[in-house]
């Protein structure tokens, strides 16, 4: 990444700029295995200009994992809000709003829409460990999403939309675990685009491989 220029020569970085060059850093060598003096050679600046942005390391990382955790329970959010149509505009009989399936398609769809716009700080979230109060409590938050997501996976099976023969804390980890391997192969300058990708991974995820009956 190119920095402006700043006084003496030296790359001029605000915050955002600076996280953006530690999670590239973070996921090429491990957060734990990168420490202030390879940011700081890495950003061209001495730790005391890091310093002047962060305290430390361990911020980076919070600011990073929380980036990517904000935006996934938006997600969330936005489908609790209010009525909208779902990615297949399906709506209860007599119900105000889309249906918890239609719901839940539209969550794991705008959830790769997410991935592959915050696909470093997702990546980086999901090789989390947990060996610091940092990596905790974001192993805390992902939780919570888990568990919001299995219950409206429930609500869907409930209503007929989907089997529900599995349980649905089951269910959402397989449809996660498929959503998350995306960051293991996903780039986004190959020739796929996000909604190509988003809408082939939610119809092979609610409407399986089956082929369709030769007419």
């Amino acid at each position: 990444m190119q920095s402006p220029a700043g006084r003496h020569g030296r790359p001029a970085y605000d915050r955002d700029s600076l996280l953006e060059v530690a999670v590239v850093v973070f996921n090429e060598r491990g957060y734990d295995g990168t420490g202030m003096e390879e940011l700081a050679r890495r950003l061209g600046l001495s730790k005391s200009s890091i310093y002047h942005h962060v305290s430390g390391k361990e911020e980076l990382l919070e600011l990073a994992v929380n980036r990517a955790l904000d935006a996934l329970f938006a997600v969330l959010d936005e489908e609790e809000a209010g009525p909208r149509d779902g990615v297949d505009g399906a709506v209860g009989n007599g119900s105000s709003g889309p249906t918890a399936t239609a719901r839940m398609k539209r969550v794991v769809h705008r959830s790769v829409e997410v991935l592959a716009a915050e696909l470093p700080y997702v990546t980086l979230l999901l090789r989390l460990h947990g060996n610091s109060e940092v990596e905790q409590r974001a192993l805390a938050r992902r939780r919570e999403f888990d568990h919001r997501v299995a219950e409206l996976m429930a609500r869907a099976a409930a209503e007929g939309g989907i089997r529900a023969d599995i349980d649905p804390h089951l269910a959402s980890r397989l449809l996660f675990g498929t959503v998350n391997s995306l960051v293991e192969w996903y780039r986004p300058e190959r020739d796929l685009t996000v909604q190509t990708l988003a809408d082939a991974l939610t119809t092979i995820l609610f409407d399986g491989l089956h082929g369709r009956p030769a007419a």
